[in-house]
């Protein structure tokens, strides 16, 4: 291979942003006018992503780039849904993405998926625009072709106001993610404040300065990193397919050096990486003759960064989306090494805890990162759909708050859901890692309430009453009384005693406003009927009685978390009057 020498490459731009919120028509925007333009530098199709040559970006953005000279070629827009491959193109942790444009609806403002493309954004310290989408749809507006300032100044005054509430709304979320922001044109340092430009992908408005906003980033704060070696190509798995007559193929990302069709390369399994040929680099044809069906790809035999590709190699089945890929340079052991190192996983596992799977390396340990934040225990984290085998290991933990597995933008295998119909186990299968998290907060919280009821039903807990004296409805034979619960609660079946010890008798029924209840919580006022005695001998109004517990259950609920502070004032009591006559009770 010939000695590597240094080059300027485009910078990888993602966008990113709630579903139908404008990410693909703002790059279809873009796309459109380049074909129209029909520069010398036409726009290319790549694998998952979009090439803007720089002559393009000059002809869109027109005169706000007059007299403006560019070093880049150009920018590289990853075409995928944003949030999924952020997290998948990742080097050494980091991701690949070298920019990036949040999409907003101004009208709906953030949503899930805009919340977690914000914290993406942070995680990986990623440079961002945020495109105020959809100024189209506010009332009354008036499409125009000025710059922004002119053409918000421009607007009727109540379409201006509703445009600026929208606006400082936007800003006031933003703010609440410990984040400054304003309209791109009244800041001054892009490092500390985040800008936002208002576009409309259906118009076209905004289109431009978000162009000349990108470029004038990238080649104002990322020059250094865009300078990079021509030697050996570097790259990411977007997506591992299926191609007829071509078998199992990868599309990926190129983001240093160069790819050669006679190269081998080595990528990232689940296991050991592969080293194989390349039997085929393949590249889709430019936009404007996508439309011809015959020939899908153009058979190339190099290829450059930034770009994207589809490789077709021998053994790739067990490629995982997210992993890196080399091309075989002289030091093959040390570039193996390197890629075992960024495949696996960054986090301890527990002994105990739920199972993740996800689509993607960097899903798997953003959702990993997420739980641990939530204080979650993870046993098993893997790449790959939801197995028979996955069902079968998380429905046999023995902890009831670990029978649950993270399953993100994958699939439920049909034997699994098969197993999934009996097995006591709870999967939350979402392309939202928000998503996920909201659904876990509420099942625990449920969850947990459920455990503690059913906890508490173990054992006869305390409980203490007053006999109010006007409510006595037969004096005996059972005897039918009212009676207020002080504290705890009342069950059929359990035994009375009075605060000196004797026992009075056990609770026949429970009745409230006129219908048989189990059981009666503190505060409620109901009728209990109790066999074995006479009202005015053993009882007599405003007398206080207490529930009789078995030492056993008395000892285990002290040493247990499941009584409230009234409950174990109830239960102490109870430990006085029993010890008076047994000082060893309850030990």
């Amino acid at each position: 291979m010939s000695k590597s020498s240094k080059y300027v490459r485009q910078p990888i731009v993602s966008v990113l942003g709630h579903v139908d919120h404008g990410k693909t028509s703002v790059l279809d925007y873009i796309r459109g006018s380049a074909v129209v333009s029909r520069e010398s530098g036409a726009i290319t199709q790549h694998i998952g992503a979009t090439e803007v040559p720089i002559d393009v970006i000059y002809s869109i953005c027109g005169d706000l780039l007059k007299g403006k000279k560019f070093a880049l070629p150009g920018l590289l827009f990853i075409d995928t849904p944003g949030h999924h491959a952020f997290t998948t193109l990742r080097a050494r942790g980091g991701s690949l993405a070298d920019l990036a444009v949040l999409v907003v609806d101004i009208n709906e403002g953030f949503k899930p998926q805009t919340y977690e493309s914000i914290k993406i954004l942070k995680q990986y310290k990623t440079p961002f625009i945020v495109a105020a989408n959809k100024i189209d749809n506010i009332s009354g507006w008036q499409e125009s072709k000025d710059p922004a300032k002119v053409r918000i100044n421009n607007q009727r005054v109540n379409v201006k106001t509703m445009f600026e509430e929208k606006l400082y709304d936007m800003i006031g979320t933003i703010s609440e993610q410990k984040l400054n922001s304003d309209l791109y044109f009244n800041i001054a340092d892009f490092r500390k404040t985040v800008g936002i430009i208002p576009i409309s992908a259906k118009t076209g408005e905004g289109i431009p300065e978000l162009l000349m906003i990108l470029v004038g980033l990238a080649q104002r704060f990322l020059e250094d990193r865009l300078h990079i070696e021509s030697g050996p190509g570097k790259g990411s798995v977007l997506e591992v397919k299926e191609e007829v007559g071509l078998g199992t193929t990868i599309d990926a990302i190129i983001y240093n050096g160069t790819v050669r069709s006679s190269d081998k390369i080595v990528i990232g399994t689940n296991a050991e990486p592969i080293v194989t040929s390349i039997r085929a680099l393949l590249k889709p044809k430019p936009l404007d003759e996508i439309r011809d069906p015959r020939e899908r790809f153009d058979n190339v035999t190099e290829v450059h960064a930034a770009c994207g590709i589809k490789i077709a190699s021998p053994d790739l089945e067990g490629v995982i989306p997210g992993a890196p890929i080399r091309v075989v340079g002289e030091k093959l052991e040390k570039i193996i090494e390197e890629i075992k190192s960024q495949t696996k996983i960054d986090f301890e596992l527990d002994e105990q805890g739920i199972i993740i799977k996800a689509d993607t390396i960097g899903s798997l340990e953003a959702l990993i990162k997420e739980s641990r934040e939530k204080g979650i225990k993870v046993r098993k984290a893997e790449i790959g759909n939801v197995s028979k085998r996955d069902i079968v290991e998380a429905a046999a933990t023995l902890d009831p708050l670990n029978k649950l597995i993270f399953a993100f933008n994958i699939k439920i295998l049909p034997e699994a859901k098969e197993e999934l119909t009996t097995a006591d186990l709870t999967v939350f299968n979402e392309d939202v890692i928000y998503t996920i998290m909201e659904n876990y907060d509420e099942w625990i919280a449920i969850k947990k309430a459920e455990l503690e009821r059913e906890r508490r039903q173990d054992y006869i807990h305390p409980g203490m009453i007053r006999f109010i004296p006007e409510y006595v409805f037969r004096v005996s034979h059972p005897a039918v009384i009212g009676v207020r619960v002080l504290s705890g609660r009342i069950k059929n079946g359990m035994r009375l005693m009075k605060e000196d010890g004797k026992i009075v008798g056990s609770i026949k029924g429970i009745q409230s406003d006129n219908k048989p209840v189990e059981e009666a919580m503190q505060g409620q006022e109901v009728a209990i009927s109790i066999d074995g005695i006479t009202v005015g001998r053993q009882i007599k109004g405003e007398d206080i009685l207490f529930t009789d517990i078995p030492a056993s259950d008395a000892k285990k609920l002290r040493e247990m978390d499941v009584l409230n502070l009234d409950e174990r004032d109830v239960l102490n009591k109870i430990f006085e009057i029993k010890r008076k006559t047994d000082k060893f009770w309850g030990m």
